[in-house]
């Protein structure tokens, strides 16, 4: 499994959609489900599934799918 769809399956964990509504456009605007509890939920299973500890920074800043990958990426994560 690549780190993207390590990355994916964790959204499609989280909020119980498929990888192909992921985008751009998933955000905490327009995904009404998106609450502190979902973010919560995200940012535990990115630490846990990539074997980091976020910074509170990065916790606060994870409020979209694209957001998160940017989050990995500046970790040094591959996507």
């Amino acid at each position: 499994m690549t780190n993207l769809e390590k990355f994916n399956a964790i959204f499609t964990e989280v909020f119980g959609v498929t990888p192909q509504q992921l985008g751009d456009n998933y955000s905490k605007d327009t995904v009404s489900e998106w609450d502190s509890v979902h973010q919560l939920n995200i940012i535990s299973l990115l630490e846990e599934t990539f074997d980091l500890m976020l910074d509170p920074e990065d916790i606060m800043a994870c409020t979209s799918y694209n957001a998160g990958k940017e989050i990995l990426i500046k970790n040094g994560i591959e996507l």
